[in-house]
């Protein structure tokens, strides 16, 4: 099997619970996953939501914060709980962790994309696992979405980081099994569509707007990051985060999820 670089995006939703606590068996399941895929051969780069989930479970906040300062606040408290994690469930299955924070003005700017391109080469020549979030200590972008010119949501993130990354393979892990004809939770029958090869109207109108009550996304987030990352050459999946075990079967071009195939 060729060596893939693959960029993984990790929802809010799979990282806590209902009640806002971090559910630690799904993160230890991705944070092993992810290592043996390391172990493979292949370079892995994960974006990582949830800093304002998780701290607002570590403060033990009773919902997510509303104004704009606290939610800044409190995601300076989860980012810190996040890696920490990370870096100790990464570091049992021998991998290094390293953080990497983004604005919209780190990638809207030429010099400093070709930076970070360069900084996430090296990282994962190192061996390393980059991990990627939006700083929401200093940025309103994804907070305040729509407010960013270029960011805006972890899905937009995520495909704009497979760009700076070169990478063959986005895969965005959500609550949801991937885009189906219908809204599931209205339509029992509704089928899930394993292949997009084109992002038309059609397609576009399947999205909806609403995410987790601890998340910001949905499903036309995940459409617009699809968007992005084919017209960059990238495949793009969406799969349930629920089971990290689909991402072999990803990476050996199982049918997983839906596929959103790169233009050539």
């Amino acid at each position: 099997m060729k060596p893939l670089r693959v960029v993984v995006k990790v929802g809010t939703s799979t990282l806590t619970r209902d009640n806002g606590r971090l559910n630690l068996s799904n993160m230890d399941h991705l944070a092993r996953v992810l290592s043996d895929l390391a172990n493979m051969g292949h370079q892995v780069v994960l974006v990582s939501s949830g800093a304002i989930g998780i701290g607002t479970g570590k403060l033990n906040l009773p919902q997510r914060p509303t104004e704009l300062r606290v939610k800044q606040a409190v995601a300076a408290v989860g980012q810190c709980e996040m890696m920490h994690l990370y870096d100790k469930l990464f570091g049992e299955y021998g991998r290094t962790v390293a953080q990497i924070l983004l604005t919209a003005e780190d990638v809207a700017d030429a010099g400093r994309a070709h930076h970070l391109s360069e900084t996430f080469s090296a990282l994962m020549e190192l061996g390393c696992v980059p991990i990627v979030n939006e700083n929401d200590s200093t940025s309103s972008a994804e907070i305040e979405t729509g407010q960013a010119k270029v960011l805006g949501d972890n899905d937009t993130l995520s495909a704009i980081v497979a760009g700076l990354c070169g990478a063959d393979l986005l895969v965005l892990l959500s609550d949801i099994d991937g885009l189906f004809d219908s809204d599931p939770h209205q339509n029992p029958q509704a089928k899930l569509l394993p292949v997009v090869e084109e992002i038309d109207e059609r397609i576009l109108a399947l999205g909806g707007s609403a995410g987790s009550k601890w998340g910001t996304g949905g499903m036309s987030t995940k459409l617009a990051a699809a968007r992005i990352a084919t017209a960059q050459g990238c495949d793009m999946i969406i799969t349930n985060g629920a089971r990290p075990e689909a991402l072999y079967d990803i990476v050996a071009g199982g049918r997983v999820g839906t596929r959103f195939t790169a233009k050539r």
